[in-house]
């Protein structure tokens, strides 16, 4: 396994966040994190991403401790993440926005009067090819469509050659063919890298279809972990999302919640 979570555990004041959560994930594999709001899937993914530190337990990544990395160092060594809400610089051009990440990346900056236009360019448009935006690499970020700026959000995780790459709401906001085709194309780069992926998502059917396996969280504990058929179908996680009655597939097994 590239990433080992053990008995992790977070409080805020009285409040059991994270209680003893544990689980694995590896490389070339699409881990969702799901739940309902309060479930602690949120404290979960920035306590792997160094956000937040945990009260106690155990995060590593190739046998590495995480513990106590900030975020920015967790992306030098191979942890990468997106956002909800995409961030990127808007008023940068596409393929700026990349080489700025390639920057980083390489532990670089340039002078607020500097632009990125020259460097690593040749590796930039190769990442856009690779998300299928290379041939928008001149336009403005802030006059591409919602769904192309996710993509690019993309290419920018993807600048630091990632092990583990943490996927925040991947979807959110876009439109169900859009989720469909940027989970592919995830997919299709986890394959070709090696790269493994968390991410957490509130669209079932881009949990049900794009997942390896799926854990379920509520009330800051795990309650199931398995395919996504097999947490499709289960009674318990069914109760926590809907009550008594509805499935996901929208049947019902009794009264209505």
């Amino acid at each position: 396994m590239l990433l080992e979570v053990r008995h992790l555990h977070k409080a805020f004041g009285g409040n059991r966040a994270v209680n003893d959560v544990s689980f694995s994930l590896q490389a070339g594999e699409l881990l969702a994190l799901i739940g309902p709001n309060g479930a602690g899937k949120s404290t979960t993914f920035n306590l792997v991403n160094g956000q937040i530190a945990p009260d106690s337990g155990s995060i590593t990544l190739d046998g590495v401790s995480l513990m106590g990395r900030q975020p920015h160092e967790l992306w030098h060594i191979g942890v990468s993440r997106t956002f909800q809400m995409a961030q990127t610089f808007g008023s940068l051009t596409v393929a700026e926005n990349v080489q700025m990440a390639l920057l980083s990346a390489n532990g670089q900056s340039l002078s607020p009067w500097q632009r990125a236009t020259h460097y690593r360019r040749a590796d930039a448009l190769q990442l856009l090819e690779q998300v299928q935006l290379d041939t928008q690499a001149h336009r403005p970020c802030n006059a591409l469509a919602y769904g192309d700026v996710k993509r690019l959000e993309l290419a920018m995780a993807l600048a630091n050659e990632p092990r583990l790459l943490l996927m925040d709401e991947p979807t959110a906001g876009m439109a169900p063919d859009e989720r469909h085709a940027l989970m592919s194309l995830t997919r299709r780069l986890v394959n070709q890298r090696g790269v493994a992926v968390l991410f957490t998502e509130h669209s079932m059917d881009v949990v049900f279809e794009h997942a390896d396996r799926v854990l379920v969280m509520a009330r800051g504990a795990l309650i199931a972990q398995g395919t996504p058929a097999h947490v499709q179908a289960d009674p318990h996680v069914q109760a926590v999302y809907f009550g008594s009655g509805k499935t996901f597939g929208g049947s019902t097994t009794g009264s209505q919640p």
